[in-house]
Order: structure tokens, then sequence, then C-alpha cells
């Protein structure tokens, strides 16, 4: 897993606090203080869009499920097919496991 991001100590901090979470309820408690609505739904919306993206579906489709931009899903894209970290893939494949218990 190659991460660009530039690593520093506030968003290690950020990260450790997300780690920290240990319900659903809690994240919407956290997420609710540290984010907007519209930050949530946007974030949302793109792990949604990269779903489908790996589930194969077509722009046309995802523009319908999710309310997403034809601009929001190609960025989304481009960063599945070339600039992934693997992040995306980490948490849905960590998600099918929880499912499959």
């Amino acid at each position: 897993m190659e991460v660009n991001m530039k690593k520093d100590d506030n968003m290690d901090y950020l990260f450790k606090a997300m780690l920290s979470l240990k319900t659903v309820d809690e994240c919407y408690a956290f997420f609710e203080d540290l984010c907007t609505p519209q930050e949530l739904r946007a974030i949302s919306q793109r792990l949604h869009v990269a779903k489908l993206l790996t589930e194969n579906c077509v722009y046309n489709d995802i523009v319908k499920m999710t309310g997403a931009s034809t601009a929001t899903i190609s960025r989304v894209n481009k960063t599945l097919n070339y600039q992934a970290a693997g992040g995306y893939q980490i948490v849905f494949d960590r998600m099918k496991e929880e499912e499959d218990k």
C-alpha cells in the first residue's frame, strides 16, 4: 500500500481518534461534531460511488443511485485506478469479511 498523503501530527491525531470509536452511534456523534452535514454527505457519497465502481456499475446507474455528478464519479474512478493508496479496497475487504461472519 503506497500512501501519498503527507503525514503530520494533526492527521495522525484525527485518524487515531477515528480508530478509537467503537460503534456506529459513536461515529455519528463524532462526525456530527467534526463535519458539516454537507461534508459528511460528500464523503459518504464518494465511498458509495467507489463501492459501485468496484462492482463494475456504469456511470449513468451510479448517478441515478447516488445523485453524484459525473465529475465526482470520474474523480473517484481516477483515484481507484491511477492514484490508489489501497484504502478503499482495505475497507471493502474488511467490511466483506464482517458480512461473511
